[in-house]
């Protein structure tokens, strides 16, 4: 089968960095992209390929295999839909929508029309993840018990100067704390219900700068979890993974998994069990996993040209993408409330 033709719709940031993969694959071939502003349309003309200011028109008159979405959170649902009624694969950068009815209805439209979305939550793609997920299955910690992790980092001041990164919604939770709760879902099963406290005395905006949670799972697992965009440190998957292109890889770990035969770390990926009878009077014995050597981003793509290629079904579904959206919101809420909020009163409400 010959590359597939792929439409990009968004010449930002992350759609740059989608065209660039794309171009980099010998499975797929950029076909066409879509963009309102006049760098959009300068940069496609650099590449050779046509612009559309009204993506419709994109979707009507290139002959395409599939989509990217790279467009502002807000048009995601509209994009989405527009793609689905035309019978093209695509994939969504996350979050799936801005609301946990776009993200549904997204979901249902999916399903209904038998065309796959893949949401673009790229840390599953990772090999430090893959190689975790593989353990657990192959009940190499045996049952699940707890989960710990952290995200850590200080943003630099200019990220704040846009307003409403200093404005309730603006903050961590809403903008990387879903990363955090795609991961834990992914390796630790559903997320049945969060409790959540937030502070903002480190920079003194209205948004919280930090973000502390407890978590239950629906197989019984419970976890903590903190996480602050005012804290210098490597405890973050971005920097210590090394798997993202715009940080210095410090290798580290921000998250443990504990079961009853071994608790994993990762993405350092050590592997502590105890020999013999396997407890705390035993000694220690330590395993480091070996993952692959390969990176997200092209793992993602070549993810998605199989879904396209109906060789695969999406690692993240819509479906997906919508459950992480909910627990993400759940979070915020319980944070709000000061109460533990339900995962399943996300859905219904």
């Amino acid at each position: 089968m010959g590359p597939i033709r792929i439409g990009v719709m968004g010449a930002g940031i992350i759609g740059r960095e989608h065209v660039a993969l794309v171009q980099a694959s010998a499975d797929a071939t950029l076909a066409a992209i879509a963009d309102v502003t006049d760098a959009g349309r300068a940069f496609a003309d650099g590449l050779g390929v046509p612009c559309y200011t009204d993506y419709l028109q994109m979707l009507d008159q290139v002959e395409l295999d599939a989509v990217i979405v790279a467009l502002p959170n807000a048009l995601h649902v509209e994009a989405g839909l527009a793609c689905i009624e035309r019978g093209l694969p695509t994939l969504m950068e996350k979050p799936i929508a801005d609301s946990l009815a776009g993200g549904l209805r997204l979901a249902d439209a999916s399903e209904a029309a038998g065309v796959p979305m893949l949401v673009g939550h790229h840390r599953r793609h990772s090999p430090d993840m893959v190689e975790s997920l593989r353990a657990i299955q192959a009940g190499e910690l045996g049952q699940l018990v707890t989960v710990s992790g952290m995200w850590l980092c200080r943003k630099d001041e200019p990220y704040f100067d846009q307003a409403w990164r200093r404005e309730a919604g603006g903050g961590p939770i809403l903008i990387n704390l879903i990363h955090e709760i795609d991961c834990l879902r992914f390796l630790c099963g559903e997320i049945e219900s969060v409790q959540a406290v937030t502070a903002n005395k480190a920079r003194g905006f209205e948004v919280e700068d930090s973000v502390a949670l407890i978590l239950s799972f629906a197989n019984g697992m419970i976890g903590s979890f903190v996480g602050s965009d005012a804290v210098p440190s490597p405890y973050i998957w971005d920097v210590a993974s090394g798997q993202s292109p715009n940080f210095l890889h410090e290798p580290g770990d921000c998250y443990v998994i504990g079961g009853t035969r071994g608790s994993l770390s990762v993405p350092g990926m050590a592997l502590w069990r105890h020999a013999g009878q396997g407890h705390w009077r035993e000694p220690l014995m330590r395993e480091r996993l070996q993952p692959p050597r390969s990176h997200c981003y092209p793992e993602q793509l070549r993810h998605f040209i199989a879904v396209v290629r109906k060789e695969a079904e999406p690692r993240v579904s819509a479906r997906e993408g919508a459950m992480t959206l909910a627990a993400t919101l759940a979070v915020d809420k319980a944070a709000r409330q000061g109460g533990r909020v339900l995962v399943s009163e996300m859905l219904t409400s």
